[in-house]
């Protein structure tokens, strides 16, 4: 009766298309749940993903959970968890693809989870780093441990979307710091983040990873630009 009072005063929406959600129906509405673009890229490791690091950097595994398409149901997503702070939505998509990860025996002997860091001051400003739900239930879901205390972001940059690859890749790293390496040191990591555009983000926090002994490296997103 109390969970029916608090939904009538304020009712639960769609983090896409803002209807009221039912009662079975939790974070998106069935009907924008099933308009999602899932790319089922977990279950072909040589996909768009992976091949986005070709002669770049070595990738054990590589999977999106969805299709990145401005102005569509993903985007708003991604927008609804980074700038308005709904970190259900992280939960939710980090349930989902761990429970598609935890089906596939590569992805279960990953040892570490660990999120794309944020530089202090951003992190204060947003108040927590989007991919870190979407790590934490990953990892459960493979049984493996999250750690975000092993890579870390010690100098803010600017915006480096004007520039190359490899000169964002190169600025990137200069950025990245590692403490606490004997935690990772021949540990398979899996690295997280919310969107793989370019890539050049990923390919400098895995050189960075990369300089601890006998790590390996694969990678999770929750979307991919097409």
């Amino acid at each position: 009766m109390f969970h029916e009072f608090i939904d009538l005063l304020y009712p639960r929406v769609c983090h896409i298309c803002e209807g009221e959600l039912l009662k079975n129906e939790t974070i998106i509405c069935t009907a924008c749940l099933h308009d999602l673009p899932v790319t089922s890229y977990h279950l072909d490791n040589e996909n768009p993903v992976k091949k986005v690091f070709y002669g770049r950097v070595k990738i054990e595994k590589a999977t999106s959970l969805l299709h990145f398409r401005k102005k569509a149901g993903v985007q708003h997503l991604i927008h609804e968890l980074k700038y308005r702070g709904h970190r259900d939505i992280g939960v939710f998509l980090g349930k989902w693809l761990g429970e598609e990860l935890a089906l596939i025996k590569g992805y279960r002997e990953i040892d570490l989870v660990i999120p794309v860091p944020l530089h202090p001051s951003k992190l204060k400003q947003r108040g927590f780093n989007q991919v870190e739900d979407f790590g934490k239930e990953i990892a459960m879901a493979i049984n493996a441990k999250y750690a975000d205390d092993i890579l870390l972001k010690t100098t803010a940059t600017q915006t480096q979307t004007l520039k190359g690859r490899i000169s964002r890749w190169g600025k990137i790293e200069e950025t990245l710091s590692i403490q606490n390496s004997s935690k990772a040191e021949h540990k398979h990591i899996l690295l997280v983040d919310d969107l793989v555009t370019t890539g050049a983000t990923l390919e400098a926090c895995t050189h960075k990873l990369q300089e601890i002994p006998g790590v390996k490296v694969s990678v999770a997103t929750m979307a991919i630009t097409d």
